[in-house]
Parts: C-alpha cells; sequence; structure tokens
C-alpha cells in the first residue's frame, strides 16, 4: 500500500469498499433468483457505485493531484486498493452473496451512522444520503438471511455454511489502525472496535430468528486495509478496468 494522509487514506477505504462490492453486485445482473431480486441487486450496485463515486471524488480534491473517481477506480494497481477483504469475495452460491452482503450490509450502516455526525461536512453530508440507502440494504439482506436460514434444510444448510466460511473476514471490520485512531481524534472518522457490539447483536438476532448458530471467533484476515488481496481481486479488476485501460485519457 502507498502511504497516503490519514483523511484521504479514510475516504480511499470508504470508496474502495462501495466500488469493489458494488462490481461483485454488478456481476450478477440478469441472474437474480427472481426477477424482483435480479433488480433489486442492480440498484444496491448501483447505490454502492454511487456512493464510491462521492467517496472518490472528494478524495481527490483532498489529494490535491488532479486525481477523480475515475482515476481512482481505474487507474490504480491492486495493492494501492484498501477495501476489507470481505467485499472482494467471489459471489459464489446465492446463499455466499446474501452472506457476503449481510455482514457488510451491517457493519457498513454503524460506519456511516458515525460519519454523519463527522466534523468534516462534506463527509458528514456523503454519509448521511448514503445512510439511508444503507438501512434499505440492511433490511433486504437480513430479510433473506432469515428466508434461506429458516426455510429448507438445503437452504438453511447453505446458509450456515456462507456465513461459516466467510466469518474469517469479519474481524477486519473492527481492526482501528492510525489512520482510524488519529481521524476519530479530530472528529473526522469514528473508530470500528466500539462498533463491533451492535453489529454482532444486529447479526445475532437476525441469525436466530434464521435458526443459524453463530460461528465461533478464530483466525481473521485483516490484510485488504493494508493492500494485500486476493488472487481473485486481480482478475475482478481486470474485468472492471479493461475498457478504460484500453484508451488511457479519452473522454466517456
Amino acid at each position: 500500500m502507498i502511504a497516503t494522509e490519514p483523511l484521504v487514506a479514510l475516504l480511499l477505504r470508504l470508496g474502495d469498499n462501495a466500488l469493489i462490492l458494488g462490481q461483485r453486485l454488478g456481476e450478477l445482473a440478469g441472474k437474480g433468483p427472481i426477477v424482483e431480486e435480479d433488480l433489486a441487486m442492480s440498484n444496491v450496485s448501483l447505490d454502492l457505485l454511487g456512493q464510491a463515486r462521492a467517496w472518490l471524488t472528494y478524495a481527490g480534491t483532498c489529494e490535491g493531484r488532479g486525481r477523480d473517481e475515475d482515476a481512482f477506480a481505474f487507474f490504480r494497481a491492486p495493492h494501492e486498493f484498501t477495501n476489507v477483504l470481505l467485499v472482494e469475495q467471489p459471489n459464489g452460491s446465492y446463499a455466499e452473496t446474501i452472506a457476503r452482503q449481510f455482514l457488510f450490509d451491517t457493519w457498513h450502516f454503524y460506519v456511516l451512522q458515525g460519519l454523519a455526525s463527522s466534523s468534516d461536512p462534506h463527509i458528514a453530508g456523503i454519509a448521511s444520503k448514503a445512510v439511508r440507502e444503507v438501512a434499505y440494504h440492511v433490511r433486504r439482506s437480513s430479510d433473506w438471511v432469515i428466508r434461506l436460514g429458516d426455510g429448507t434444510e438445503e437452504s438453511h444448510a447453505r446458509m450456515q455454511r456462507a456465513i461459516d466460511d466467510l466469518w474469517t473476514y469479519t474481524g477486519e471490520l473492527f481492526a482501528d489502525d492510525a489512520v482510524d485512531t488519529e481521524l476519530a481524534e479530530r472528529g473526522i472518522g469514528v473508530l470500528l472496535a466500539p462498533l463491533q457490539a451492535p453489529w454482532r447483536a444486529h447479526v445475532g438476532s437476525t441469525m436466530t430468528e434464521a435458526t443459524l448458530a453463530m460461528p465461533a471467533d478464530g483466525f481473521m484476515r485483516t490484510d485488504g486495509k493494508r493492500g494485500v488481496h486476493s488472487e481473485a481481486f486481480g482478475y475482478l479488476l481486470a474485468e472492471m478496468q479493461s475498457v478504460r485501460r484500453s484508451i488511457p485519457g479519452d473522454r466517456w
């Protein structure tokens, strides 16, 4: 990861999380299990991409090097992205897609809720708008966890397995580093560790209603914020960036 000023680092993390998950959901366009859900996934993807544009545009303004949201999205190498590992995990089965969304949505809501009170008015404005969108994301993914967990024997098993498999990526969501600490002290950002209690409360109550078991905490993967990503991430970026890189400097 290339070191950068803490405020820009935070904005890139927020933008990268939304961008990469939006791209993953975009891969599923036309593949939803029912028409309504296909449209819902596309709408969530568009919400996230809109949020990514807002965060990355502000990152470019704060950085002051002339980079816009397109430069950040399409002309950075994998190690320059600082999204959490959870959002880049492959879509897999529909249960895996929903589990990934549910675990992230719940965390994302509490982060944005905190940032809505940021001392930086631009961050507060973006977060205040985004948190309303993400509140819907949480309701949708929570509902699907319940429907699949408390559904058939097969859907229950698939949802439990998906949650178990993705749990190793949840520790990173609450791992504060120097960027988080400094910006929280300045009233700009939020500390992540205190968000784990409300996150676990919502995840736990939803899983109980879904007749699912909370996984035991074990080894947690925490490399995404440092720019260390999975092999699958390289393929995601190659697809996302290929067209834009084929005509650098052109305007759309």
